[in-house]
């Protein structure tokens, strides 16, 4: 990164993903009661003092769990911190020093950086007055609350007079793309992340559910900059018991909604569900461009041969409505066909990000749908009784893009489906709209002139 990395860790239910919402100013990390919620790194930035600095929110440190979870979360918090300029460690005020913050201490002596301790839940003069015990760490002590916020704005000027900036790093001024990777739980879809940063960035686990909250990862490949998106797996609503997999579904939606492209992994072994339709169809709702990867085929591939083209059929009739999306059979444990999705990921972004000229559109129009005054076939309209006339069609925004479709006449029905869909797939067919949504509005003049 080119500004500074400061990494927030604890133990357990301390209030980390408060904190970290409280100086990023957002909801980017689930918060809740139920200890171990963040698992993996969650990046944000915090401005303060007219500069600004990134923020990871770490797993809480279990250094002494051997289960797999634990385990792969202090090797998280790890990997933070040896990125990171400054360490700002959060303990809780109300219940005092613990055994397991005795064991962190040992730990943040050796890593020669800065440590900030954060004494939190520190509301009460009381409290804050019990939190000195903390100082016994031989760290800078600032008690706070996260929850409210008292003694934030001293934490971070502590923090901030340690921080090196580079006052000649200039900002990339290139698009990034933002690429969420999603999919019904335990698809893959951590598994791929990490094999297209080559590295162990997200926590992966045969347990279902493992990811619980949307992941941000920078990438940079051949000039091109990514912000890479692993969403929670989505489950079915009403079928999440715990409050974090509840969250998780809400994590992802959001997720979407930010997201230029997303890559839909569906399992290989398992076949198309509708469940992972209905996960597709939240992309396309939110207006992604969307690419469709099948998973572990490497899997399928030792069972059973000649078994693509069953397999596409199979998924283009589950998923009529993504006709129009890429298909690549990929294994994320083996790597196989893996570097095909991010030169398919920046094809998809350009043409969400396609304008038409004007004198293309009006060609466009004039060879597929123009029809001639007091002669030609009018439109076909929804009940099919009355008539319409489409005047013309103009281009009015991008990512995706969208056309507005102008018509006269006497119905108000609106224009048929099956013309909608004609003109659409005529758009694509024309200017290759590759793997991306197109939104077609109607506007209507009825013979009084209004719309």
């Amino acid at each position: 990164m080119s500004i500074p990395l400061v990494a927030i860790i604890g133990r357990p239910n301390v209030g980390k993903s408060t904190l970290f919402n409280r100086l990023t100013e957002s909801r980017k990390s689930i918060v809740g009661d139920e200890p171990g919620i963040t698992r993996d790194r969650i990046y944000g930035e915090v401005e303060w003092r007219a500069k600004t600095f990134a923020l990871v929110d770490t797993g809480g440190i279990v250094p002494d769990d051997e289960a797999i979870i634990p385990a792969n979360i202090f090797k998280q918090a790890s990997h933070a911190i040896d990125q990171s300029q400054a360490i700002i460690w959060v303990v809780d005020a109300r219940t005092g020093v613990t055994p397991l913050d005795e064991e962190i201490s040992l730990f943040l002596r050796n890593i020669g950086k800065p440590v900030f301790i954060a004494a939190n839940k520190a509301e009460t003069k009381k409290v804050e007055e019990e939190a000195g015990e903390f100082y016994q760490f031989g760290f800078e002590l600032i008690p706070v609350s996260a929850e409210h916020g008292n003694s934030v704005g001293e934490l971070l000027d502590e923090v901030f007079d340690v921080l090196s900036f580079d006052e000649e790093a200039l900002e990339d001024k290139q698009e990034e793309i933002k690429l969420a990777i999603i999919g019904r739980p335990n698809v893959g879809k951590s598994s791929l992340l990490n094999k297209i940063l080559g590295e162990e960035r997200v926590i992966v686990s045969p347990i279902a559910g493992t990811t619980r909250d949307a992941i941000d990862t920078e990438l940079t490949v051949d000039g091109q900059k990514f912000i890479l998106i692993d969403t929670a797996g989505i489950r079915r609503k009403g079928k999440t018991v715990e409050m974090a997999e509840k969250l998780s579904v809400i994590m992802a939606r959001k997720a979407l909604e930010r997201a230029d492209v997303a890559v839909m992994l569906i399992d290989a072994v398992e076949g198309v569900t509708n469940l992972d339709a209905n996960i597709a169809g939240y992309a396309v709702e939110s207006g992604c461009s969307v690419i469709l990867a099948v998973n572990k085929w490497d899997a399928l591939e030792e069972k059973e041969t000649n078994t693509i083209y069953e397999f596409e059929r199979e998924l283009r009739r589950n998923m009529k409505f993504l006709d129009w999306s890429p298909i690549v059979m990929i294994s994320a444990l083996t790597g196989q066909r893996v570097t095909k999705i991010l030169p398919l990921v920046v094809k998809a972004n350009e043409a969400r990000n396609l304008r038409l000229p004007t004198s293309k559109l009006n060609q466009f129009f004039e060879e597929n749908i123009s029809q001639p005054k007091g002669g030609g076939t009018p439109a076909p309209v929804k009940g099919g009784v009355s008539r319409l006339h489409v005047q013309y069609i103009t281009q009015a925004g991008l990512r995706p893009p969208m056309f507005i479709i102008f018509t006269s006449g006497g119905g108000k029905a609106g224009l048929h489906f099956s013309y909608l869909r004609y003109i659409e797939n005529r758009l694509r067919e024309e200017f290759k709209f590759f793997a991306t949504p197109l939104r077609l509005k109607e506007r209507h003049k009825s013979k009084s002139g209004k719309r």
